[in-house]
């Protein structure tokens, strides 16, 4: 019904104040790139953590960027730092904030690997700085999630490189992101997380399902681990579509998919 975007930390907490006051449900985003909103929109609040929570400062070896800052931004400014360890981040299409809630990661690397500390604002709106050790990472889960903390800001414990070995890894890991996945297409990302020992395109590809669509929504003919718009797609269009591909590769493999998007919004 309503979307906000608080500039600061204090404009946060008196907004939260206020929901709360006023018991109205409220969803926290970042960029809401792994968002599936329903057809029917989503009541109540949005925050959205954007501008004003998107300083990024460096101080010899650590990287401090507020949760609103790009994962692209933060690992294009650790480059020209000389700082390794987030090049894996550049071209995910989300926030700080967002990909320490699902220690989000590509290509061997994930937040949890490289995050020192992040500061938090608690249910009860404390605000606290917490050691990695303390927030649970396992694969795209955390203590975020666990407890519903909202991400502030992530101190990141980087590595001394010269900036052109950093530059080239980042470019590979780009091209590669290019050649493979179907970037230019309006999609959540990645639609399922990763089963035990096994590759969810591949086995979607195998079943024969790559360019299948229900409406507007289509598994995408560059990887089948995604779900693309191709023109007017809705949310129940992608839902029965990852409906479909659940029970194809149930029959097919015995392997149950769990989704990995995050769906949002009035049933």
């Amino acid at each position: 019904d309503i979307m906000i975007q608080p500039n600061s930390i204090e404009y946060l907490i008196r907004a939260l104040g206020i929901i709360k006051d006023v018991n109205v449900p409220y969803l926290i985003i970042g960029a809401g790139s792994n968002l599936l909103v329903r057809d029917k929109g989503i009541r109540g609040v949005v925050i959205k953590i954007g501008s004003g929570f998107d300083e990024i400062n460096v101080t010899d070896q650590t990287l401090t960027a507020g949760s609103g800052a790009t994962l692209t931004k933060i690992a294009r400014t650790a480059q020209k730092f000389g700082l390794k360890g987030l090049e894996f981040a550049v071209g995910i299409p989300g926030t700080v904030g967002g990909a320490l809630v699902m220690n989000a990661g590509a290509y061997g690397g994930e937040i949890s690997q490289v995050l020192q500390t992040a500061t938090v604002l608690t249910k009860d709106g404390q605000i606290k700085t917490l050691e990695n050790k303390d927030l649970h990472f396992g694969y795209r889960h955390s203590r975020f999630l666990e407890e519903k903390l909202i991400a502030l800001s992530a101190t990141f414990l980087l590595e001394k490189e010269d900036k052109e070995i950093i530059l080239n890894h980042m470019r590979e890991l780009t091209e590669k992101r290019r050649s493979k996945q179907p970037i230019h297409m309006p999609c959540a990302g990645s639609v399922f997380r990763r089963p035990p020992d096994c590759y969810v395109g591949p086995m979607v590809e195998n079943a024969g399902l790559k360019g299948y669509r229900i409406g507007g929504a289509e598994v995408s003919t560059k990887h089948a681990g995604f779900i693309v718009n191709v023109g007017g797609a809705t949310c129940k269009d992608v839902l029965d579509l990852i409906n479909f591909i659940q029970e194809t590769i149930k029959n097919k493999y015995g392997v149950s998919l769990e989704p990995e998007i995050k769906v949002v919004g009035e049933v």
